[in-house]
């Protein structure tokens, strides 16, 4: 079985789709992940993530890998570590922009294909159910109102000593919400299979039982 788990920035898929994989011994796969490291990788090499010819140009420089380190994902670019690195909300933005460039998207299909296939996997991105594994057993729409994913991302960034203004914050977030519903190639929408989750009320406890409930009903339908 593989499970699909799409959604905006900020709603928690990452979180909830490591704890679910745990869980059901699963293989977690952060394809969010992925595009960071590519906005990483522009911005560390003078190119702004806008810049469709010049992030193009870059990839044929770019290896990104995903590989579990003591039962843990790491993201590794051109041999490096970067997991922590590209957690930062500059990256984070540059990860929107260089997620709209069609072939960024088809760079790194490739890879998220890959995993899919090994079958048994829980993977959380923008894309994932009507795009990457179309025919994933489960789909599901994680979401959250802008102001409560702005608020557990100043939470995040103060858990990691960085400060952030909130308004700053929802700015972005609601930003980014516009860019990945309005790009031309794979916007974020719901799939027509998935089921809707707003954690709005729910802590990330409260979010995994309900993802693994979601499961549990469709195994046993």
């Amino acid at each position: 079985m593989n499970v699909a788990i799409d959604g905006p920035a900020g709603a928690g898929k990452s979180s909830v789709a490591r704890a679910v994989s745990r869980r059901m011994g699963y293989i977690y796969a952060d394809t969010g992940a992925l595009y960071r490291t590519v906005g990483l990788y522009a911005v560390t090499h003078g190119v702004e993530p806008t810049d469709r010819e010049g992030v193009v140009a870059l990839l044929p420089d770019i290896d990104a890998e995903l590989r579990f380190v003591d039962g843990e994902q790491h993201v590794f670019l051109n041999g490096e570590d970067v997991s922590e690195l590209i957690r930062t909300q500059q990256i984070s933005m540059a990860a929107s922009d260089v997620s709209a460039i069609p072939e960024v998207r088809d760079f790194l299909f490739g890879l998220q294909r890959r995993l899919a296939d090994g079958g048994n996997v829980v993977m959380d991105g923008r894309d994932i159910g009507t795009v990457v594994m179309p025919d994933a057993e489960v789909k599901i729409f994680l979401t959250a109102q802008p102001e409560e994913r702005a608020k557990r991302r100043v939470l995040q960034l103060a858990q990691r000593g960085v400060q952030a203004d909130f308004d700053d914050v929802l700015a972005e977030v609601r930003k980014r919400d516009y860019n990945d519903t309005h790009r031309e190639t794979a916007p974020l929408k719901q799939a027509d299979d998935a089921v809707f989750l707003d954690t709005t009320q729910l802590d990330e406890g409260e979010a995994v039982e309900a993802v693994l409930g979601i499961i549990e009903k469709k195994r046993s339908e």
